[in-house]
């Protein structure tokens, strides 16, 4: 059940309104919230705000699950900031990912990965659909790109080779499970490359993106966010309508549909304002921590 009835509210920062839906018959019992451009300021810092509303819910009994596109080794930004299970889904949906231990220590709980022949297959999808495509292959050892891929500065070390001999059966890290594929097109627009890329893949593969250029992210079949926070709930018998979801881009948008209710902040894409249920200030309002404050006096009452 959606809940579409909304008020307008106030931040108690005159000028920052925030569209709050009609609250669930069911109490919150599990917070998904994306990481950056929506938990995250711009600068990729937590706010003393956040801190505090994070730690509240988890103390309220709430449970908090960082629901992000980042790997697990980009993680240290909030791995501080964990609370009880201390799990994080990490690649879109790709990883589990236990947090405890602090930074250079997450350990994958569960994988989802992407077959090497299905890899292989996109990607020469994609050759032919957008000449000009370039890839990288994202493995649970880290990340290995094509030479014309655009570098990723947090990643100063991985193998530079043609996607086809990255993912070649006998290659050095062939052990490791291949959690996305990541093309880039310098001259399409992204939502153009977005949309080319899931015609032409069909149901081959998961096709979604998070960055504000040209780079999409390449899943298994049916792997999201959504999907595998449906599966987490699942195990712990939290249903849809028990949860409350943040996301700003398109690699939100199941998410937030799945969820009971759902916010787009204030910055968000156009999809996402379209698919979730309310809508918030931005991230660098702390647009989440409003939301969660507001979720805190409704259950205190």
């Amino acid at each position: 059940m959606r809940h579409d009835k909304e008020v307008t509210e106030q931040t108690g920062r005159p000028g920052h309104p925030h569209q709050v839906p009609t609250p669930s018959p069911s109490p919150t019992r599990l917070i998904a919230t994306d990481l950056d451009g929506t938990l995250l300021r711009d600068d990729k810092s937590v706010s003393e705000r956040t801190i505090a509303a994070l730690g509240a819910a988890e103390e309220a009994g709430i449970e908090v699950f960082f629901v992000t596109g980042r790997p697990a080794r980009w993680m240290d930004v909030v791995s501080d900031h964990v609370h009880g299970h201390g799990l994080a889904i990490c690649g879109n949906g790709a990883a589990v990912v236990d947090l405890h231990g602090g930074p250079g220590t997450h350990r994958f709980v569960k994988l989802r990965p992407l077959e090497r022949a299905t890899a292989l297959g996109v990607i020469d999808v994609l050759r032919t659909a957008a000449p000009g495509s370039s890839f990288a292959v994202e493995r649970t050892g880290g990340i290995h790109h094509e030479l014309g891929y655009p570098p990723m500065f947090l990643d100063p070390a991985v193998t530079i080779a043609p996607a086809e001999k990255l993912l070649a059966e006998h290659s050095d890290v062939a052990d490791q499970p291949i959690l996305k594929i990541l093309a880039h097109h310098a001259e399409l627009s992204p939502d153009a490359f977005l949309t080319l890329a899931r015609i032409a893949v069909g149901d081959r593969a998961s096709v979604t993106r998070s960055s504000p250029t040209a780079l999409l992210e390449i899943s298994a079949p049916g792997v999201s966010k959504a999907s595998t926070l449906a599966l987490c709930c699942a195990e712990r018998g939290i249903s849809a309508e028990e949860v409350v979801a943040f996301g700003d881009m398109p690699n939100d948008v199941e998410m937030l549909t799945w969820a009971g209710t759902s916010y787009a902040m204030g910055n968000a894409h156009e999809d996402v304002i379209a698919a979730a249920s309310g809508r918030t200030v931005a991230n660098n309002e702390d647009g989440v921590a409003v939301i969660i404050e507001q979720i805190l006096r409704q259950q205190a009452r």
